[in-house]
């Protein structure tokens, strides 16, 4: 199978597709490590690469919820918008609405949210804004295509934050974790009639709603498979790290207290001559 190919509709597209078409072009770059490198669990990920490998994992992992919604969601993901490569990472569709999802990884970082303001571990981000800029153009793209309006709600996912403070609610977004997501859907009241959910899911499917050259796109499967493969290789270099990291320390200590054993042996037998 040509590795590209057209899609029949954007719900062949899996999570974090685009990022993962770029963290495997950048990788595709790397020289490959030496044989000491692997030993001693050398990531296999650039400084350039790292960045989308991380925004691809905050990308799988919210996928996964929203996959599990059930029948009744539709999900679309890494939905390419506009005329050049940006994209949404998700679009959510069910009787609750309309929702465009930006998922940022933020594991063990402090998250601050008040008003208009997102801070990550005390700096601020353009995220709420981003987030608003993406739920308007989907909002306008689908009323569009559907010929009726689609009012579409932003929100940010934040992926395994160390905390996430609501100081304040946030004005252009729902601000979530990954751990929240699934229960706040579902609480969700009820907005949309059948009839509109159809026409507006029939239109969000076809990638001539959201792009204006919708181009071919490389083999969803084919990108996992080899996206699995690089995560591996990640997998195993950090925990040759940490192997290290406890043996190395548990070295030297074993050998300073077999060296205190052996040099108070020396000096016990000098004392007995």
């Amino acid at each position: 199978m040509s590795s590209h190919s057209a899609p029949p509709h954007l719900g062949a597209r899996v999570p974090g597709q685009a990022v993962i078409e770029e963290l495997l072009a950048l990788q595709g770059r790397v020289p490959p490590r030496s044989t000491l490198q692997r030993i001693l669990g050398v990531s296999p990920l650039s400084a350039e690469s790292s960045p989308w490998y991380r925004g691809a994992l905050g990308e799988l992992v919210v996928g996964e919820i929203l996959e599990n919604l059930g029948p009744e969601w539709l999900v679309l993901h890494a939905v390419p918008v506009g005329a050049g490569s940006s994209d949404i990472d998700h679009v959510l569709i069910g009787p609750a609405g309309v929702f465009t999802i930006n998922t940022k990884n933020h594991s063990g970082q402090s998250v601050w949210v008040a008003g208009r303001t997102l801070m990550v571990a005390g700096r601020k981000t353009r995220h709420l804004y981003n987030a608003a800029h993406e739920a308007a153009r989907a909002s306008k793209l689908l009323t569009a295509a559907a010929g009726l309006p689609v009012k579409v709600t932003a929100v940010v996912v934040i992926v395994e934050p160390k905390t996430l403070t609501i100081k304040a609610r946030p004005e252009q977004a729902v601000v979530v974790t990954d751990a929240q997501l699934a229960g706040w859907l579902r609480r969700s009241s009820p907005v949309l009639a059948w009839a509109e959910l159809a026409r507006i899911s029939g239109v969000a499917v076809q990638p001539g709603t959201w792009h204006k050259r919708p181009a071919a796109q490389n083999d969803p499967q084919l990108l996992q498979q080899n996206f699995d493969a690089l995560r591996h290789l990640v997998v195993q270099a950090r925990r040759r790290r940490a192997a290290w990291a406890l043996g190395v320390p548990a070295v030297i200590l074993l050998a300073l207290v077999n060296g205190a054993s052996l040099g108070a042996a020396i000096l016990h037998r000098l004392a007995g001559h």
